[in-house]
């Protein structure tokens, strides 16, 4: 906390302090009031405009200050005032009051307070932007928070300071003219107590209450506002309770979740079930790893006393191998399955022509329309190609394209360019390498994986390069050629062009959502990059919602199942009660070798984000199994809160790291912290002991000094 800061700091509380010892508060008592009415209304039929001003100067600062007697100058306005100039008085002040309270909580603390909760007050922030303003509203009207406390928080959050101000005079409004109107027959009133009849409490929880209920009737008329052109088509009974389309991790879920609870669902697909990750993610990409990976540990057998040898193999089995992989998965994901379980599975495409239709143009080449409750969309995300000159010519293939296309080659690729730097341009960079392709990969960001810490891609660069990549970052594609039968990738690196021939290229830049043909223009849902939603995945159709990468803001299968349950059961019972769709605690893994695996916070968005923390790390190469499976490598990254073990986040850089973060998942979920991770039994030997002895570290780092010095005095003095 800077001097300025500091200074108002203690300026507030000696203030407060002068206050008490100095017994100001008999001042602001009921029976001073009473006593001294005829004087001051004498004073002020002298000096009206005068009078007012002091009186108004020194209630705004007992507002500001958050001093007790607001209530006693309340009635004091009334007594001396009047009615409608005390209001006008009381209700300027008190609002001028709360504002600068409000200021000098924002000037003082929100810096301090953000470094310590900043992720907390994020979250907070992004509700106040939405809310804010009804909820304050609501709580001026019912103060089931005292207002000086209320001032304090609002001053830690962003809202704007004219929105405080008008929502809060508002707000204040009919409780500053109940006290107004009784101050007006103060010789009536005992004790502040005496105000609050049954009756009066009554009406201010009448008029608390009259903002929610206010917020449903306009989130009804809101509702049949976005349903208004449809109303007309809207039908008396439905076919089904729940139409999903797409048949990915989400759509999946969402229709067995469903189906489970015994609504009748219908699974619309139009290409393959079990989506991106199956035929073209996360089942394939780990095979081809595996392939990649044995005949590393083959050609580097001398590291387990073993003579190396240099595998010989059939390209075109090696892809075989991954297909037979998908198709040994694929029965889990399969129609037949689906339909065993409940679900009416069909396959084409869907379009959705109102709110409560879909129309199927089936593979067949017919239609089906269906009417429905309501509609899930979980369309998943393709490949985005960058828009570069002769990309079309280049014979690129994308992670969606090239299990295809490299099955039908008879051998390897011999030179291999991979675009983009992420974790699929990664794994397959590596894993190309691996089986002997000569890989250059490029990435126009200054490293590879950018979204993780500085340290964590360096080290990701240099287990790649020690694979045979050669990683250029900071190198931008600039356009294919095609001279001769030679094909080239331009791109420049640090204001040069450079040359690099090819016999295959791999497109990995990222996904992007499926938001053309659904009918969502049509409806007029609105999408940027995604679906727009809101916390309940609800589009501005609240009989509509959106799931997985048509959602966001992750592109991972495990949120997007994640985001299922949320969708499945808000679409369904919903008008019972809905449920907030949760990010708090979201693991990744990048399937390199050594893998790289994150949960929470890494020290890049802590900062980011202005969120104090602490670091514990522990390196991989000093583990007992780690050394005895020749895997001695990496290390593990734990952010706490500054003398906590509460755990921020974990990146792990090593073999097997996204199995071992899953301890870390838990633990967050739960808000379990590093002492009962300390205090676990883990098998010996096992990688799983890194996760207890990173927690050893943090442990080591934050014994009690002094206590233990104390301790030592004990020990001595117990040998005599």
């Amino acid at each position: 906390m800077n001097i300025k800061k500091l200074s108002i700091l203690l300026a507030v509380i000696a203030t407060a302090v002068a206050f008490y010892v100095f017994d100001l508060g008999r001042f602001f008592s009921l029976a001073y009031i009473k006593e001294s009415q005829q004087s001051f209304s004498a004073l002020y039929k002298e000096r009206p405009a005068f009078i007012t001003a002091v009186f108004f100067a020194i209630y705004v600062a007992i507002t500001a200050l958050s001093l007790p007697g607001a209530a006693i100058m309340t009635l004091a306005a009334g007594a001396s005032f009047g009615l409608v100039w005390g209001t006008v008085v009381v209700s300027f002040a008190s609002t001028l009051g709360a504002t600068l309270a409000m200021l000098i909580s924002r000037y003082v603390l929100r810096d301090s307070i953000e470094k310590r909760f900043g992720a907390k007050l994020a979250d907070l922030n992004k509700g106040m932007e939405k809310e804010g303003a009804f909820y304050l509203f609501t709580l001026r009207l019912l103060p089931l928070i005292p207002f000086f406390v209320l001032n304090v928080l609002m001053g830690l959050t962003k809202m704007k300071t004219w929105t405080f101000f008008w929502v809060s005079q508002l707000g204040m409004l009919a409780g500053t003219v109940a006290y107004v109107n009784a101050g007006t027959e103060i010789a009536k009133i005992d004790s502040l107590r005496s105000i609050l009849s049954p009756g009066l409490i009554g009406s201010f929880v009448l008029l608390g209450l009259f903002p929610l209920l206010m917020k449903k009737v306009l989130d009804f008329f809101k509702k049949r506002k976005v349903y208004a052109r449809w109303n007309s088509v809207k039908p008396k009974t439905f076919d089904r309770n729940l139409i999903v389309i797409g048949a990915g991790a989400g759509g999946l879920v969402t229709a067995l979740i469903g189906a489970a609870v015994k609504a009748k669902v219908t699974l619309v697909e139009a290409h393959k079930m079990g989506g991106d990750c199956l035929n073209f993610g996360c089942v394939p990409s780990k095979a081809i790893i595996k392939s990649a990976k044995l005949a590393h540990q083959m050609r580097h057998a001398d590291k387990y006393g073993l003579k190396t040898a240099f595998p010989a193999f059939d390209f075109k089995a090696v892809m075989q191998r991954v297909h037979d992989i998908i198709a040994a998965i694929a029965p889990h994901d399969s129609v037949e399955r689906f339909t065993g379980l409940g679900v009416d599975v069909v396959q084409g495409y869907a379009k959705i022509v109102n709110p409560w239709t879909v129309e199927i143009a089936l593979n067949d080449g017919s239609k089906q329309t269906l009417t429905t409750r309501s509609i899930v969309i979980a369309a998943g995300a393709s490949p985005v190609v960058p828009p570069l000159p002769g990309i079309e010519q280049s014979d690129y293939v994308t992670s969606d394209t090239l299990w295809d296309a490299f099955a039908k080659l008879d051998v390897l690729p011999k030179r291999l360019v991979v675009l983009g730097g992420g974790p699929i341009g990664c794994e397959l960079a590596q894993s190309f390498a691996r089986l002997g392709s000569v890989v250059s990969q490029v990435e126009m960001a200054p490293r590879i994986l950018i979204r993780e810490d500085e340290e964590v891609s360096a080290f990701a660069q240099k287990s790649l390069t020690a694979d045979g990549v050669q990683v250029l970052t900071s190198h931008k594609a600039l356009r294919f050629e095609n001279v001769n039968g030679i094909k080239t990738l331009v791109v420049e690196y640090a204001g040069a062009e450079k040359r690099i021939e090819y016999d295959e290229v791999i497109c990995a830049v990222g996904r992007i959502a499926r938001l053309k043909g659904y009918g969502l223009e049509d409806l007029g849902i609105p999408t940027q990059r995604t679906v727009d939603t809101n916390e309940y995945l609800e589009t501005i159709y609240p009989n509509i919602y959106a799931a997985g990468d048509v959602a966001g803001p992750y592109q991972f299968t495990h949120t997007a199942a994640h985001q299922a349950w949320y969708a499945a059961v808000n679409a369904l019972f919903g008008t019972f009660k809905k449920f907030k769709a949760d990010y708090r605690i979201i693991p990744a893994a990048t399937f390199i070798d050594p893998e790289v695996a994150r949960v929470g916070l890494n020290e890049l968005e802590a900062k980011a984000q202005n969120i104090a923390y602490e670091v514990t790390k522990y390196g991989i190469d000093d583990l007992d199994r780690a050394i005895a499976d020749s895997e001695a490598h990496g290390f593990i990254k734990v952010l706490t809160v500054p003398g906590k073990d509460k755990i921020l986040g974990v990146t792990i850089v090593g073999v097997h790291a996204g199995d071992l973060l899953a301890e870390y998942v838990l633990a967050m979920k739960h808000g379990l912290g590093l002492n009962k991770i300390l205090g676990t039994i883990h098998a010996y030997p096992t990688l799983a002991e890194t996760n207890k002895y990173v927690a050893g570290e943090w442990k080591r780092a934050h014994q009690p000094v002094k206590l233990l010095e104390w301790v030592k005095k004990y020990h001595d003095w117990r040998r005599g």
